[in-house]
């Protein structure tokens, strides 16, 4: 099987084209194995670029590290659209790529033939919490307790077709939170905003 490396900020996916290659019969388990990052490839999940259905370019398949199946991320989507346009399946300025959240646009900047940035439009925020979807109290939860290793973190819970806990720190390098739980989850370095 051939398989494509690629990150964006940092969220690093396997990606696998099933344009070329047969479907996963489990990939579930591919993704298990593929994202293990000390006897597999590594990686924060699998990617399946597949053919779409109903006027998109391309579908997005995206498995996490653990198995499961996730509607989508959009780190992971920009680079499903620089593959989709690089690999020549379809090359235009506007992407519609299928996810487990719906079809959603990708615009491309391309330079010297290949795609230098993509921005993709996410959509509203999904902030009820039965659609996050989480227990915690709020309708959206902000800034609420959550008590985890004996320490209690104030977070806001969102989802933007994949639920998001967010907490604060002043200090992202040095704060308990990214080194303790940084390797075990996607936190990733944010200040507050002024």
């Amino acid at each position: 099987m051939r398989f494509t490396k690629m990150h964006g900020i940092g969220n690093d996916y396997v990606y696998v084209n099933c344009f070329d290659e047969p479907f996963p019969k489990d990939p579930a388990s591919l993704a298990q194995k593929m994202t293990d990052r000390h006897f597999g490839i590594g990686g924060d999940g699998l990617i399946l670029i597949c053919r779409a259905t109903a006027g998109a370019d391309a579908r997005m398949r995206m498995y996490n590290a653990d198995g499961s199946e996730a509607e989508m991320c959009g780190n992971g989507l920009r680079c499903v659209a620089k593959y989709v346009y690089d690999h020549g399946i379809k090359q235009a300025d506007t992407l519609r790529i299928q996810t487990g959240r719906g079809t959603l646009t990708v615009d491309l900047e391309l330079k010297k033939g290949k795609v230098e940035r993509a921005r993709v439009n996410m959509g509203e925020p999904i902030l009820e919490a039965a659609k996050i979807p989480t227990k915690l109290v709020g309708n959206p939860p902000l800034d609420v307790p959550l008590k985890i290793d004996g320490r209690t973190l104030q977070v806001t819970c969102v989802s933007m077709g994949n639920p998001h806990c967010v907490t604060y720190v002043e200090r992202a390098t040095d704060d308990l939170v990214l080194g303790a739980w940084g390797q075990r989850s996607s936190i990733r370095r944010c200040s507050r905003p002024a």
